[in-house]
């Protein structure tokens, strides 16, 4: 029996996605597949149908899980609030309880610099990252309420460290880390705890990076010293997992740093 039976994760941005080579090539999928194999039944969000339906697929069959899927786009000409409710009634009338939230959707248009960065460019970041982050957060909190849940969202270095290209990515995972330790604070009372993941796992969205702006990539991405880029199920969301089990519930309002020995600061 898994640490997870009988409880319900939902995961923001975790259709599945494919590496050139073949592989696995999205956190929010290792992040699913993590908590699949400890018995979770899974609600996925995405604004890809089919990579939604193909998560579902693959998910179900292996692990007997129960995974609903449902598309949400939170950008700047949707009704987002809408968008949210209507996730959280499915999750009542699908399973009844919400035990985890994990904030990982996130599109940005990365390499640009700051200076020809457009409105445009720096709404999507914010709207899909930042925004998407606030009403989830502020919508799924009766149910975490509930449950005494757990909250994980994903910052990145590029907020952390200031990278070359990454303003509006920048600007949104720093947004996130905020909110998060504000949610840390207002929820502690009530049982949830909130932690923040700056992760760095080779993947698809990481592998066109480097094909549309080499000359970004190699200014910002380098092997970290472990040898080694993340792998998104066992080094990703095998953390996950443990955030969000009962042995980690006095920890909260945390930024932890998955970058095998990259993330290193004061």
């Amino acid at each position: 029996m898994g640490s997870f039976e009988g409880k319900t994760v939902l995961i923001t941005g975790a259709g599945r996605a494919v590496l050139s080579d073949g592989k696995c090539g999205s956190i929010g999928y290792g992040i699913a597949t993590a908590f699949a194999k400890e018995g979770a039944n899974l609600v996925l969000t995405g604004r890809n149908v089919s990579k939604l339906e193909s998560a579902k697929k693959e998910l179900e069959e292996k692990y007997n899980v129960k995974v609903l899927i449902l598309q949400a786009d939170i950008n700047d000409k949707n009704d987002n609030e809408a968008v949210v409710c209507h996730v959280m009634d499915e999750i009542k009338k699908t399973f009844g309880r919400l035990d985890v939230l994990i904030d990982n959707a996130q599109a940005s248009a990365s390499g640009v610099p700051l200076k020809d960065n457009t409105t445009e460019q720096f709404n999507l970041a914010l709207y899909s990252g930042l925004y998407a982050t606030f009403y989830y957060r502020k919508h799924a909190y009766p149910l975490l309420k509930e449950t005494k849940g757990s909250v994980i969202n994903f910052a990145s270095g590029a907020g952390l460290f200031g990278n070359y290209g990454q303003c509006a990515y920048a600007a949104a995972k720093e947004g996130i880390r905020g909110l998060s330790r504000v949610a840390a604070n207002e929820w502690a009372k009530d049982g949830i705890n909130v932690n923040i993941i700056c992760p760095l796992a080779w993947t698809s969205q990481l592998e066109k990076f480097q094909q549309a702006y080499p000359d970004a990539f190699k200014a910002n991405v380098h092997i970290p010293p472990r040898g080694h880029f993340g792998d998104s199920e066992r080094e990703i969301g095998r953390v996950c997992v443990q955030i969000a089990s009962p042995d980690f519930k006095y920890r909260t309002g945390e930024t932890i740093t998955l970058e095998g020995g990259m993330g290193l600061r004061p």
